[in-house]
């Protein structure tokens, strides 16, 4: 099981939580969503669960539940600056088709 960041997807998150003044680290999930079936979540994480699996890409916390690895197993998460809009962006070599607005993903 892995889950990948990149560089700028680990300096955001530490950056992220540095200005919140505290968490464990990043949580991602999948929730039922959109029109093609599933959409990621992202949350801080503050307490973990008996189902979280914990991963440290570049020292980065990264939460994930059990539930949710099977969709999520070896996707990498970065972060890009594209003019004036900033986001997260998932590479996610589980995906089998996404909705035109992008939005959403099947599996």
């Amino acid at each position: 099981m892995s889950i990948l960041l990149t560089q700028s997807a680990a300096q955001q998150i530490t950056q992220q939580l540095e200005k919140r003044g505290r968490g464990l680290g990043l949580r991602l999930g999948v929730k039922k969503s959109g029109c093609s079936g599933f959409a990621y979540v992202l949350d801080y994480v503050d307490t973990l669960e008996d189902v979280d699996q914990i991963f440290e890409p570049l020292g980065t916390k990264i939460v994930v539940s059990e539930n949710d690895l099977p969709f999520l197993n070896g996707i990498e998460i970065d972060y890009r600056k594209e003019g004036l809009n900033a986001a997260f962006k998932f590479n996610n070599p589980n995906v089998k088709a996404m909705c035109g607005c992008g939005e959403s993903f099947a599996v």
